[in-house]
Protein backbone atom coordinates (compact mmCIF):
# COMPACT_ATOMS: atom_id res chain seq x y z
CA UNK A 1 0.00 0.00 0.00
CA UNK A 2 1.36 3.66 -0.48
CA UNK A 3 2.38 5.53 2.14
CA UNK A 4 -0.50 8.05 3.76
CA UNK A 5 -0.42 11.21 3.52
CA UNK A 6 -0.20 13.51 6.49
CA UNK A 7 0.23 17.35 6.30
CA UNK A 8 -0.16 20.29 8.29
CA UNK A 9 -1.60 23.95 7.30
CA UNK A 10 0.04 26.68 9.52
CA UNK A 11 -2.20 29.33 7.72
CA UNK A 12 -1.28 32.67 9.38
CA UNK A 13 -1.41 31.50 12.91
CA UNK A 14 2.53 31.56 13.60
CA UNK A 15 5.60 34.20 13.68
CA UNK A 16 8.28 33.37 11.53
CA UNK A 17 10.32 32.26 14.55
CA UNK A 18 7.65 30.12 15.82
CA UNK A 19 7.38 28.75 12.78
CA UNK A 20 10.96 27.77 12.67
CA UNK A 21 11.11 26.36 16.06
CA UNK A 22 7.81 24.47 15.30
CA UNK A 23 9.74 23.14 11.79
CA UNK A 24 12.57 21.89 13.83
CA UNK A 25 10.60 20.29 16.30
CA UNK A 26 8.58 18.21 13.86
CA UNK A 27 11.47 17.25 12.09
CA UNK A 28 13.36 15.96 15.14
CA UNK A 29 9.71 14.22 15.69
CA UNK A 30 9.69 13.42 12.10
CA UNK A 31 13.61 11.12 12.17
CA UNK A 32 13.05 9.32 15.34
CA UNK A 33 9.31 8.02 14.07
CA UNK A 34 8.73 4.54 12.66
CA UNK A 35 5.76 5.99 10.90
CA UNK A 36 7.92 8.25 9.02
CA UNK A 37 11.57 6.79 8.93
CA UNK A 38 9.74 2.98 7.84
CA UNK A 39 7.84 5.00 5.06
CA UNK A 40 4.43 4.38 6.73
CA UNK A 41 3.68 8.44 6.17
CA UNK A 42 4.63 10.64 3.90
CA UNK A 43 4.83 14.57 5.39
CA UNK A 44 4.02 17.67 4.09
CA UNK A 45 3.95 20.89 5.96
CA UNK A 46 2.84 24.55 4.37
CA UNK A 47 4.04 27.13 6.36
CA UNK A 48 3.47 31.25 5.32
CA UNK A 49 5.08 32.53 2.61
CA UNK A 50 8.13 33.95 4.38
CA UNK A 51 9.06 30.99 6.52
CA UNK A 52 8.92 28.39 3.04
CA UNK A 53 12.91 28.71 2.29
CA UNK A 54 13.71 27.91 6.29
CA UNK A 55 11.02 24.87 6.18
CA UNK A 56 12.27 23.50 2.83
CA UNK A 57 16.00 23.55 5.33
CA UNK A 58 14.64 22.62 8.33
CA UNK A 59 12.79 19.46 6.47
CA UNK A 60 14.17 18.56 3.69
CA UNK A 61 14.84 15.15 4.42
CA UNK A 62 11.40 14.20 6.21
CA UNK A 63 9.36 16.12 4.65
CA UNK A 64 7.54 17.96 1.54
CA UNK A 65 7.07 21.68 1.57
CA UNK A 66 4.33 23.39 0.22
CA UNK A 67 2.82 27.08 -0.28
CA UNK A 68 -0.60 28.34 0.63
CA UNK A 69 -1.37 30.22 -2.49
CA UNK A 70 0.20 31.11 -5.92
CA UNK A 71 -0.17 33.60 -8.49
CA UNK A 72 -1.90 32.52 -11.82
CA UNK A 73 0.87 34.00 -13.78
CA UNK A 74 4.63 33.03 -13.76
CA UNK A 75 6.00 36.66 -13.69
CA UNK A 76 5.31 39.76 -14.51
CA UNK A 77 3.95 43.20 -12.95
CA UNK A 78 2.36 41.46 -10.56
CA UNK A 79 2.76 43.33 -7.00
CA UNK A 80 2.47 41.51 -3.54
CA UNK A 81 2.03 37.64 -5.96
CA UNK A 82 4.36 34.97 -5.57
CA UNK A 83 4.31 32.24 -8.69
CA UNK A 84 4.91 28.81 -9.02
CA UNK A 85 8.10 29.41 -10.66
CA UNK A 86 9.76 31.10 -8.32
CA UNK A 87 7.62 28.69 -5.36
CA UNK A 88 9.65 26.01 -7.12
CA UNK A 89 12.68 27.61 -7.68
CA UNK A 90 12.95 27.18 -3.54
CA UNK A 91 12.35 24.19 -3.25
CA UNK A 92 8.56 24.11 -2.63
CA UNK A 93 6.71 20.75 -4.15
CA UNK A 94 3.02 21.25 -3.11
CA UNK A 95 0.62 24.45 -3.37
CA UNK A 96 -2.55 24.92 -1.84
CA UNK A 97 -5.17 25.76 -4.52
CA UNK A 98 -8.99 26.94 -3.82
CA UNK A 99 -9.59 26.91 0.06
CA UNK A 100 -12.76 28.02 0.92
CA UNK A 101 -11.04 30.71 2.89
CA UNK A 102 -9.63 32.03 -0.36
CA UNK A 103 -13.29 31.94 -1.62
CA UNK A 104 -14.91 33.68 1.32
CA UNK A 105 -12.70 35.89 2.04
CA UNK A 106 -10.41 37.31 -1.35
CA UNK A 107 -12.99 36.46 -3.86
CA UNK A 108 -11.46 33.58 -5.44
CA UNK A 109 -13.78 32.54 -8.48
CA UNK A 110 -14.00 29.07 -9.97
CA UNK A 111 -12.18 30.82 -13.11
CA UNK A 112 -9.14 31.81 -10.83
CA UNK A 113 -8.62 28.40 -9.25
CA UNK A 114 -8.54 27.16 -13.01
CA UNK A 115 -5.59 29.36 -13.55
CA UNK A 116 -3.61 28.75 -10.55
CA UNK A 117 -4.47 24.69 -10.78
CA UNK A 118 -3.14 25.36 -14.15
CA UNK A 119 0.08 27.60 -12.97
CA UNK A 120 0.91 24.91 -10.65
CA UNK A 121 0.89 21.90 -12.62
CA UNK A 122 2.61 23.68 -15.02
CA UNK A 123 5.31 24.32 -12.74
CA UNK A 124 5.91 20.78 -11.39
CA UNK A 125 3.99 21.60 -8.18
CA UNK A 126 1.62 19.13 -6.95
CA UNK A 127 -1.81 21.04 -6.38
CA UNK A 128 -3.23 20.64 -3.22
CA UNK A 129 -7.21 20.83 -4.31
CA UNK A 130 -9.13 22.04 -1.76
CA UNK A 131 -12.93 20.98 -2.55
CA UNK A 132 -16.36 20.74 -0.19
CA UNK A 133 -20.01 21.40 -0.16
CA UNK A 134 -21.10 24.82 1.54
CA UNK A 135 -23.37 23.14 3.96
CA UNK A 136 -24.44 19.54 4.71
CA UNK A 137 -26.09 17.42 2.34
CA UNK A 138 -26.52 13.71 1.84
CA UNK A 139 -23.59 12.14 0.89
CA UNK A 140 -24.03 11.70 -2.67
CA UNK A 141 -24.89 15.27 -3.10
CA UNK A 142 -22.07 15.78 -1.77
CA UNK A 143 -19.37 13.85 -4.01
CA UNK A 144 -21.32 15.22 -6.99
CA UNK A 145 -20.57 18.49 -6.06
CA UNK A 146 -16.73 17.95 -5.01
CA UNK A 147 -16.71 16.24 -8.77
CA UNK A 148 -17.79 19.05 -10.41
CA UNK A 149 -15.32 21.07 -8.58
CA UNK A 150 -12.65 18.99 -8.98
CA UNK A 151 -13.15 18.68 -12.79
CA UNK A 152 -13.77 22.42 -12.99
CA UNK A 153 -10.73 23.57 -11.17
CA UNK A 154 -8.32 20.72 -13.35
CA UNK A 155 -10.74 22.04 -17.20
CA UNK A 156 -7.96 24.31 -18.02
CA UNK A 157 -4.76 22.47 -17.49
CA UNK A 158 -6.41 19.37 -19.29
CA UNK A 159 -7.01 21.84 -21.98
CA UNK A 160 -3.15 22.32 -22.09
CA UNK A 161 -2.44 18.45 -22.06
CA UNK A 162 -0.65 18.94 -18.86
CA UNK A 163 -1.26 16.08 -16.37
CA UNK A 164 0.25 14.28 -13.40
CA UNK A 165 -1.10 13.72 -9.48
CA UNK A 166 -2.31 16.06 -7.45
CA UNK A 167 -4.20 15.55 -3.88
CA UNK A 168 -7.25 16.78 -3.07
CA UNK A 169 -8.34 17.55 0.29
CA UNK A 170 -11.75 17.39 1.25
CA UNK A 171 -12.77 19.69 3.65
CA UNK A 172 -16.94 20.57 3.58
CA UNK A 173 -17.06 23.83 4.41
CA UNK A 174 -19.41 23.59 7.70
CA UNK A 175 -17.01 21.74 9.12
CA UNK A 176 -13.62 24.34 8.97
CA UNK A 177 -12.82 25.26 11.87
CA UNK A 178 -15.95 23.71 13.70
CA UNK A 179 -15.49 21.99 17.36
CA UNK A 180 -16.12 18.74 15.60
CA UNK A 181 -16.01 17.28 11.98
CA UNK A 182 -18.61 15.77 10.13
CA UNK A 183 -19.31 11.90 10.79
CA UNK A 184 -16.53 8.83 9.95
CA UNK A 185 -19.43 7.52 8.06
CA UNK A 186 -20.39 10.79 6.15
CA UNK A 187 -16.88 11.24 5.64
CA UNK A 188 -15.87 7.75 4.52
CA UNK A 189 -18.80 7.81 1.74
CA UNK A 190 -17.79 11.10 0.48
CA UNK A 191 -14.05 10.41 0.08
CA UNK A 192 -14.68 6.98 -1.39
CA UNK A 193 -16.80 8.76 -4.10
CA UNK A 194 -13.79 10.71 -4.57
CA UNK A 195 -11.19 8.40 -4.91
CA UNK A 196 -13.38 6.87 -7.34
CA UNK A 197 -13.60 9.53 -9.81
CA UNK A 198 -10.11 10.55 -9.32
CA UNK A 199 -9.12 6.83 -10.48
CA UNK A 200 -10.92 7.15 -13.40
CA UNK A 201 -9.19 10.34 -14.20
CA UNK A 202 -6.17 8.37 -15.87
CA UNK A 203 -4.30 11.73 -17.05
CA UNK A 204 -4.07 12.60 -13.39
CA UNK A 205 -3.18 8.71 -12.43
CA UNK A 206 -1.71 8.33 -9.06
CA UNK A 207 -3.54 11.20 -7.83
CA UNK A 208 -4.63 10.68 -3.74
CA UNK A 209 -7.81 12.05 -1.19
CA UNK A 210 -7.13 13.71 2.25
CA UNK A 211 -9.97 14.46 4.53
CA UNK A 212 -9.57 18.51 6.42
CA UNK A 213 -11.62 19.92 7.92
CA UNK A 214 -11.20 19.74 11.88
CA UNK A 215 -9.14 16.79 11.56
CA UNK A 216 -7.45 15.81 14.40
CA UNK A 217 -6.26 12.59 16.76
CA UNK A 218 -8.53 9.68 16.67
CA UNK A 219 -10.20 10.19 13.80
CA UNK A 220 -7.82 8.19 10.84
CA UNK A 221 -9.06 4.99 12.89
CA UNK A 222 -12.41 5.72 11.61
CA UNK A 223 -12.11 6.83 8.16
CA UNK A 224 -8.41 4.84 7.21
CA UNK A 225 -10.03 2.43 4.09
CA UNK A 226 -11.26 5.32 2.47
CA UNK A 227 -8.85 8.00 2.81
CA UNK A 228 -5.08 8.62 1.68
CA UNK A 229 -4.34 10.81 4.84
CA UNK A 230 -5.11 14.22 7.03
CA UNK A 231 -4.74 17.43 6.72
CA UNK A 232 -4.03 19.01 9.86
CA UNK A 233 -4.59 22.46 11.00
CA UNK A 234 -4.61 24.09 14.29
CA UNK A 235 -4.64 20.40 16.40
CA UNK A 236 -0.97 19.86 14.99
CA UNK A 237 0.12 23.37 16.07
CA UNK A 238 1.22 21.00 19.11
CA UNK A 239 3.77 18.26 17.86
CA UNK A 240 2.90 16.12 20.11
CA UNK A 241 -0.60 16.12 18.54
CA UNK A 242 1.12 15.26 15.28
CA UNK A 243 3.09 12.61 17.22
CA UNK A 244 -0.08 11.03 17.89
CA UNK A 245 -1.21 11.19 14.20
CA UNK A 246 1.83 9.13 13.58
CA UNK A 247 1.62 6.60 16.44
CA UNK A 248 -2.02 6.12 14.94
CA UNK A 249 -0.95 5.59 11.24
CA UNK A 250 1.09 2.70 12.95
CA UNK A 251 -2.09 0.81 14.57
CA UNK A 252 -4.18 1.25 11.55
CA UNK A 253 -1.33 -0.33 9.33
CA UNK A 254 -0.76 -2.87 12.16
CA UNK A 255 -4.58 -4.00 12.57
CA UNK A 256 -4.26 -3.95 8.70
CA UNK A 257 -7.51 -1.50 8.64
CA UNK A 258 -6.97 -0.62 4.89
Amino acid sequence: MPPYLVGVSLKMYFSHARTVAWCSAVAELARAHPAVRDGAVKLFVVPSYLSVPAAVDILRDVAAVGAQDLATEDEGAFTGEVSGAELAEVGCRLVEVGHAERRRLFGETDAVIRAKADAALRNGLTPILCVGEAQRVEPDAAVRECVRQIDDALSTARSAGRDGAITVAYEPEWAIGAEAPAEPDYIRAVCGGLRRHLGSLSDFAGSRVIYGGSARPGMLRAIADDVDGLFLGRFAHRVEALGEILDEVLAVEAAGMR
